[in-house]
This record gives structure tokens, sequence and C-alpha cells, in this order.
């Protein structure tokens, strides 16, 4: 059996779990002596949505052992727990065993519950284990002080019920590891069985690299990032030390590099009498070997493409190197670069085998500080042009992307293209595969050597082309669990300020989710959201809550999804109108508005009733959201009831009496003009003055029509006519959703979308249709700069369980 550590990673979404409040054993004293991969989940919601979204790990399905896993691997995200472990390794038969560690309560649930698990009611244990039939494969499980332990092993679940055990070593790595991040995995490297392949030469494949490994990762769409450590207590064993005691250097061979290499390995260090003194203790090295050439070396790498091979060495001092290759003759020109025979003994540029090697090199030429050595001529002067064009590698926009998330300086960087993706993950499997993931222009993982151990950072990301202007490209596309209930929503992000996605799927969880892809949580709510979710400050302190309210709850949650007392309030009535929030001056004492039929109740921040509000009931049942609008100095709270419009002052007096009765449209009411207004069922738009006089003027427009306003900018959908201001644009005929005006850097923009057709349109304010609109889209359009780019991004509902990205270039 190959390697099942990624396979385990891949799939350890199918364990969905949150926070619990029970007090349980330490997990890790029931995890198995004999593991060698253990899976940490930190947050299932979004390992769930990263994994089932994520391209790389979509095209892994497709490998044979892929489906053998998902048929082992039990279906307990029902459990919703956090922290579960799930743990690898094998038998002495090849075979894998498999251990699932998780916090369980039997007052939510028990364990025939699951779906598609069976207890066998034929096995009796003398002992408190069960026998469970999940798809054919046997599981044997036991609960130890509010922790199910369940596996395919009998003996493992024997073991874990008969004693607990003590790890200091993976205790401490435990600690470590971030429970901000998705999932966390702990590799045993002294275990032989289940090891990760993550070079592509055999050779330093089949060399310890350490004796244990920690990270963290998050998964989103198009990224996988993994952060932590990996720690030898060993002096000579684990490859890792052959970095103690030196200093990681600035890799730099990108910028002498074509832009069109497959692969390169970067090793730096400070001191080359430590380094060559660690290859000798690793026998790596033979004793009396010292070349004089690697005396002012700090960077020595090797570069491959295609069939082409080189080794470089950057040198502090160029000329002292020149001088100690003891080249003896000149070389032939290219470009004005010499390409110089090197003659004699070049057994030295085998010292630092096998993490750089190569079979020979006959030539090299030497640009500025680097050396660059090689059998292939060709290849040397496509080195030389692509220097003096300035097309390297460290110029293009993959690998300045990949850079922003890794480290300047490294003991060892090891950068692949697609191709060498490709290769990598073959050797973890049987199969070999060419899969579709030539999006992952670049990767990379490297170490940075500090004291006994090693930080590990790693980066799969793909990289869409920039699109150029006038281009709009399809930057995400998030699945989630179930159909949204709801278009999707963008709200601030206050740690970065930057936008994130809000969506309600239709068992009511309520999502929040990054605008790189990643499902931060997912909040099981009462029941439906009503309208919009609002942001609030309410300590004052920058960082931003979610107010929105269901038929029955008002909440408040926090960034991480969590509630804030004394929210949600609960009503025996139903609400029904989305709650409005109002801050009159400015000064964050929030005032929430609930509507229950005919009722208002007013509450403050604190979730008190304000008894300052004299407004408690309407003569008939309110049919608008209240909304707050400032005119100079003077606060207007107004909203509709059957065919009266109320106009109130902040404390809920009558501000304004309104002089005639209005057959109200289904539109809005807004400030337009300092006028409050709204449409009739006859198509007239009305606009009321603080007097209470009312305005009509004839739109034209049938009883359908649709409006939307700024304070001076009147957008009309009529039947397939869109007006914005005083501009029309006849659309094709369908079922168009409300227009709604955005105004983002000084420039007014207007979308709707035909739900007929799926088409999302978006114009400028003189009604002109922006390039390469209209896009799909199954809901309305919301438009906004998601992140720090110039770009502009649209967000919309794609398929109904879909959200997806649009950027505008």
């Amino acid at each position: 059996m190959k390697k099942f550590w990624l396979l385990a990673f891949c799939f350890s979404f199918l364990f969905n779990c949150e926070n619990s409040k029970t007090k349980v054993l330490n997990p890790v004293s029931l995890v198995p002596e004999d593991a060698e991969i253990i899976i940490k989940i930190n947050s299932s919601e979004g390992l769930d949505n990263g994994l089932k979204n994520n391209t790389l790990i979509k095209a892994l399905g497709k490998y044979t052992e892929i489906e053998h896993l998902k048929a082992v691997l039990i279906p307990f995200h029902h459990i919703n727990k956090r922290h579960s472990l799930i743990t690898f390794s094998k038998n002495d038969s090849d075979s894998l065993k498999i251990s699932y560690i998780i916090p369980f309560s039997e007052k939510h649930m028990t364990i025939d519950s699951i779906p598609g698990i069976k207890i066998d009611s034929s096995y009796h244990s003398k002992s408190q284990i069960s026998k469970l039939i999940y798809n054919d494969q046997q599981l044997y499980s036991t609960l130890i002080d509010s922790v199910l332990f369940v596996s395919n092993t009998l003996k493992l679940t024997e073991d874990a019920l008969a004693k607990t055990r003590t790890y200091p070593e993976l205790e401490s790595l435990y600690k470590l590891s971030n429970d901000e991040n998705m999932v966390s995995v702990f590799i045993n490297h002294k275990k032989k069985g289940l090891q990760p392949t993550i070079f592509r030469d055999s050779t330093l494949n089949s060399l310890q690299f350490s004796n244990y490994t920690v990270f963290d990762s998050d998964i989103s769409q198009n990224s996988i990032f993994i952060n932590g450590i990996t720690k030898a207590t060993d002096s000579t064993k684990s490859l890792i030390n052959i970095f103690k005691n030196t200093v990681p250097q600035d890799n730099q061979l990108a910028k002498v590099l074509p832009q069109d290499i497959n692969s390169f390995t970067s090793m730096t260090f400070n001191n080359y009498d430590v380094i060559r003194t660690n290859f000798v203790k690793h026998q790596l090295l033979d004793s009396t070997s010292r070349s004089i050439v690697f005396e002012n070396i700090i960077e020595i790498g090797q570069v491959k493409r295609a069939e082409q091979n080189a080794i470089i060495l950057r040198s502090i001092d160029p000329s002292l190197t020149f001088e100690n290759l003891n080249s003896s003759l000149t070389g032939n020109a290219y470009r004005g670069i010499n390409i110089y025979p090197l003659d004699g003994d070049n057994t030295f540029l085998r010292d630092f085998a096998p993490i750089i090697q190569i079979p020979s090199a006959k030539h090299y030429i030497n640009l500025e500080d680097f050396f660059i050595f090689s059998d292939d001529v060709p290849f040397l002067e496509s080195i030389i042009s692509n220097y003096q064009n300035n097309t390297v590698l460290s110029e293009t926009d993959t690998y300045k992307d990949l850079k922003l998330h890794l480290s300047d300086e490294s003991s060892l960087l090891v950068y692949g293209d697609a191709s060498v993706l490709n290769d990598v993950i073959n050797t973890n499997f049987t199969d070999d595969k060419k899969l579709d993931i030539s999006n992952y222009k670049s990767s990379a993982t490297q170490y940075i050597y500090d004291t006994d151990f090693a930080h590990l950072n790693a980066v799969l990301k793909t990289y869409k082309t920039r699109g150029k202007h006038n281009m709009v490209n399809e930057e995400l596309s998030i699945t989630l669990d179930a159909e949204l209930v709801a278009p999707p929503q963008l709200v601030k992000n206050h740690t970065n300020n930057q936008m994130d996605i809000v969506a309600q799927d239709i068992n009511n969880n309520l999502h929040l989710i990054s605008n790189q892809g990643k499902v931060f949580w997912k909040k099981q709510l009462d029941g439906k959201i009503l309208g919009k979710i609002n942001q609030i400050d309410i300590y004052k302190n920058g960082r931003l809550q979610l107010v929105f309210n269901t038929s029955n709850r008002l909440y408040v949650l926090d960034r991480n999804g969590k509630e804030v007392s004394p929210f949600p309030l609960k009503f025996n009535d139903e609400i029904t109108q989305p709650v409005s929030v109002f801050d009159y001056d400015n000064k964050k004492n929030y005032r929430l508005m609930i509507i229950q039929g005919k009722s208002v109740l007013m509450y403050d921040k604190t979730g008190k009733i304000v008894n300052g509000f004299t407004y408690k009931s309407a003569k008939n049942k309110i049919s608008s959201q209240p909304k707050h609008f400032r005119i100079g100095r003077k606060d207007f709270i107004v909203f509709s009831h059957v065919n009266k419009l109320e106009i109130l002052d902040r404390t809920g007096k009558t501000r304004t009496t309104v002089k005639e009765t209005i057959n109200f449209s289904e539109n809005e009411i807004y400030l337009y003009n300092n006028r409050f207004t709204t449409s009739n069922a006859n198509g007239e738009l009305l606009e009321i003055n603080q007097n209470g006089n009312v305005n009509h003027k004839n739109l034209n427009a049938n009883g359908e029509h649709k409006i939307a306003t700024t304070s001076k900018t009147l957008v009309v959908m009529n039947d397939n006519k869109l007006t914005i201001k005083s501009n029309s644009i006849t659309l094709d005929f369908g079922d168009y959703t409300a227009p709604k005006i955005f105004y983002i850097n000084d420039k007014i923009y207007v979308t709707v979308t035909d739900l007929q057709s799926k088409k999302g349109y978006l114009f400028d304010s003189q009604a002109k249709p922006i390039a390469n609109f209209p896009v799909y889209a199954n809901s309305e359009l919301e438009l906004n700069n998601m992140d720090k780019d110039s770009a502009l991004e649209v967000i919309t509902k794609g398929d109904d369980d879909t959200v997806i990205v649009y950027e505008i270039h």
C-alpha cells in the first residue's frame, strides 16, 4: 500500500466538527503508539468547503487509492465536535490502520444515528467495545471519558481502552499547532511505512529528513498554504541537521533563471566549513574532500528544464571564486559572455549530493555573482539571453505572487511548476496520471533552520493571468453544502480592511467566506435571515459585528461567528421586517428597531428597550423596513403601513404628516433630492417634502416597475427598459431583479439581473454597459473592491449552491 498521508489529508474533511464545551480527556493520550500520521481537525466548516472546492484536491480524485480511502473513512461529520484526531499507520501485512479520536456526547446523539453506521448486535465483548459496520468495513468503537475511539483494528481499540499514554514530544508539538488554521498534521518520520514523498529526486526521498514534522494548513479554492516546523533530535540521522549552526541566506537564484524552467533547488549557508562538516558527519561527504571553490559561496542550487540541468553557485567574492576555478582557457563568447570550459577535476560539483547534484558539467558561465555549470551549452546560452533580456523567473508575476507567502531567506528552497508538482504527487500514488493542474504554475517548499529545528513553509497556489483592460475574469466559484437561500452579500473585514462574503443556505447555516474562497466558519441559525446583514461596532474599538434577524431572533455575531451577549434576543411573536440599525449622530450609539406586525420595538446596543422611544404601534401592519434619514440637523424615521407613510423623529413622535394616502408599489422608500421618495402602483414617482406635500411624476411604468435611488440618482426598471437618470437602454425581455446602485471611486454603477436567462448586467451612470457584461448570474449582483488591488469585484449566486466572484479589469 503506497503513501496514504496525502489521501488522509485530502479526505479528512469528512469529519465536520464544531466547538465543544464538554471537558474531555486529552485526545493525544489515546493516540496509538505506532501512529505515523496524525490529523487534527480545527475548522471542519472551512476544511470541508476548502477541500470540496480546491482544484488540486479535486484532481486527486482520479487516483485509485482515493476511492479506496473514501470507502474506509466513516461519516463522523454529524458528530459536530472540534479537535477530532485521525491517525494512520501500517501493519505487518502493509494494510492501513485508521483510528478516530473524537470528543463525543451521548446527550446529543448515539453512534447508530450516524448515517451509514450499523451496530453489530451479535458481537459481544467482555470490555465496552462495540462492533460497527460501514461499507462492509468492520470497525470497533469504545467511549472513554466523553471521547469516542473508533478503529478498523480491534487491537488498537482494546489498547485505547486498556490504558492511556503520554507522549512528551507529541504533546509539545500538539501545543504548537494553531487552531486558527483549518487542519494540523503531525508526521513521525521515524516510522517508515507511510512517509510522505516531498522531493522529486528518489535518492533524496530515501533519506530520513527529520524526526517529527507538524504543520498547519489553510485550504481555499485556488491555494493550499502550509506553515509549521520540522524537528530532529538526533544529530546525524536526519537530513535537516546538515544546516545545523548555519544561518539562512536570501535565495536569489531566480534572478538568473529563465522564466520557463521546470524546477530549481536552492541551498544557502553563511559558512562553507560548517556545512561541509555537517555533510561529513552525515556521511554524505568524504572527510578529505574540501574544495576551495566553495570558500566564498553562500548559495548553491540546481535547475532543470526538460532534460537540461545546471548547477549554480552564488559568491560573495566573484573575482576570487573565478580564480579558484583555475580556468586556463578563455572560452567562446555568446552575446559578450564567455562560456568557459571546465577543465580538470569537476567532482566538487557533487559535494552537496544528494540535495544538489548533476551527472557532469563541462562548461560554466559567470553572470555577476553567479557561476552556472552545465554540460548543455545551448542551456547556458539560453540562461545568458534571458538574463540580458530580463526575462527571468524572479520578474514573473507567478513567482512574485508565490514569494508573497514565503520568507526571503531559507536554508532550503524547492521550487517547481505544474509538471513537477504532478510528478511529486504521482510518487505518492500507484497510478501515474497526468493531472489537469496547469494553473499551478509555481509551487514551493522552504525550510528555514533555527537552532535545533526548521520552520516549514509551503505554497501550492494557482495563478491566472491577469485580465487585460476591459476584461472580466471569474476569480472564484465557491460551492457550499446546500443551496443558497438568498443572494450572497459583502461585509467588511476589519482585520485587513478588505471584504468578505456572507451567505446563508437552505439549512439555515450562515457562512463567512474570505475573498480567497476560504470558509472561516459556518453557524446554524434558527431560521432564514430577513433582509440584509448590517455591521456595527458595539465596543467602539474598530472591530465589527454582524447584525441581522430571523423571524424569531435578533442576532449579533462577532468576527469569529460567536454570539455577542446578551444576543440573540428571542421573540415569541413573529418579526415581520428586517432589523433597522440607526446611528443618529455617527457616534456608534446604535438603535435596533424590530417590527412585529403593527408593533414597534426599539433596542439599544446592549439589548435593552429604549424607553424614550414613544411610538409603540401602527394602526395597520407595517409594510416596509423602517429607514433613517438625516436632512440638515433633523432626523427622520420613515416607514409605511397600508396606504399611510409614517414620518417620525428619533423619539418616535410624528415629525411630518403626509397629506394624502398612497397606493404603495413594492418599492422601498428612499431619500432623493432631499425628499422622501417612493412610487405607487400606478407607475408614478412620489416625492414628499418635509411639510407632507406629495409631488407626483409619471414614470410611464406599469405596476410591477422597480426603482432605486441615491441622493441624486434615480434608476427605474420597467419591463425590459432600464433608465438611469435621463438615459435609457432597452434589454431583452426577461425577469429582472430590482436595480442596485453602487457609488465607488467617484463613479456610479448600476446592476440588474435577468433571472430568466441568468444574466447579470453592469452599467455606468450613462446607462452604457460595462465591457464583457452580462455575466452568468442567478441572483442580483453586488459590486465592491474586495481586496487591495485596483480591480473591482462582483459577487453573485451561480448554481443553486455556489457563490461566484468575478473580477473586473
